[in-house]
């Protein structure tokens, strides 16, 4: 059984990596060209960090650099790209709670948002980036977790 789950696992690691990777075969240029890389400052009670130097929504998380840019993300593993458009599906969801303050070029959609508070996403966005790090955390052990109270009463 547990041969079988770590094999579901690993399958389930392979589409949805392999999905990922689907997105980010061709490079675009977002307008931003840096040198070296912008000096970064922490989001408050965030694990995101942005810069606000860059004359655009550039941001870092968990290794890589995030533009929003023209409506979408894009995402790379350094300041200077090479670039890749992130469907919204797979936007890390810590970035999609940033608040609207520390976007320094925000959409004037977003004019009459409150500066503390997250841009208003559609709910695909995150979604399966959300997924992903949720079967990466249960992994093969999530058969032998604690029964829950209901499940322990049967």
């Amino acid at each position: 059984m547990l041969r079988k789950m770590t094999l579901a696992a690993a399958v389930m690691a392979a589409v949805i990596g392999s999905a990922f990777l689907a997105q980010a075969q061709v490079s675009v240029d977002i307008g931003i060209h840096l040198g070296s890389p912008p000096p970064l400052v922490v989001v408050p009670e965030s694990r995101v960090m942005y810069a606000p130097s860059v004359s655009g929504n550039f941001f870092f998380y968990q290794g890589g650099y995030y533009v929003f840019s023209r409506g979408a993300w894009y995402m790379a593993p350094r300041h200077d790209g090479p670039w890749v458009v992130v469907a919204p599906e797979f936007v890390p969801r810590p970035l999609l709670v940033v608040p609207v303050r520390y976007y320094t070029a925000p959409p004037r959609e977003w004019k009459h948002l409150h500066a503390e508070a997250a841009p208003r996403w559609q709910p695909a966005y995150g979604r399966l980036w959300e997924e992903r790090h949720e079967a990466v955390r249960e992994g093969p052990r999530a058969e032998h977790r604690e029964p829950r109270h209901e499940e322990a009463r049967r």
